[in-house]
């Protein structure tokens, strides 16, 4: 009969199996919606000189709370519309204050320049925003915005309902 040795293996091909797939982990996390791959997709992104959007606010205390649907033509809201009863009362009473997609994105940067705990954002492929989430000091209460883009439509702007600003 043959008696079989086990032979001693050299740990490091799987040391190296493991870092591999570590550096890959962190090589597609660093994809995710922030940093510097959330910061490319504001440049990537033009506006156009005419859209619509759909813009759901929320978190903290502020004005500008709902979801609203938002007509914007060379740069500027032309038509908000309250889809809700929250956003119906700040159409009513503070038009002015629905913001373009580039009003959303410049108050992202202007968080990041000023420091804010969380500056972060979530791009589409066509470069526009997402989501965006700010918390400009993370220990204070109801100071907190998080913005929802959905039903990003350019081209030529069309009226969505009552509420005319």
């Amino acid at each position: 009969m043959t008696s079989v040795r086990p032979v001693p293996r050299s740990p490091l091909p799987r040391i190296a199996l493991l870092a591999g797939l570590v550096w890959v982990a962190a090589a597609c996390g660093a994809e995710s919606g922030s940093g510097k791959a959330a910061q490319a997709g504001s440049s990537a992104w033009k506006e156009p000189s005419a859209y619509t959007y759909t813009l759901n606010s929320t978190g903290g205390e502020r004005p500008l709370t709902g979801t609203f649907r938002v007509t914007v033509r060379d740069g500027k809201v032309e038509h908000a519309v309250g889809l809700d009863e929250q956003s119906r009362r700040v159409v009513q009473r503070s038009p002015g204050i629905v913001p373009t997609i580039r009003g959303l994105v410049k108050e992202l940067e202007q968080a990041r320049r000023d420091g804010a705990d969380t500056a972060e954002a979530e791009y589409a492929n066509a470069g526009y925003p997402l989501r965006i989430t700010l918390d400009p000091d993370a220990n204070a209460v109801d100071d907190e915005a998080r913005y929802v883009i959905s039903d990003y439509t350019p081209g030529r702007a069309q009226h969505c309902g009552e509420g005319r600003i």
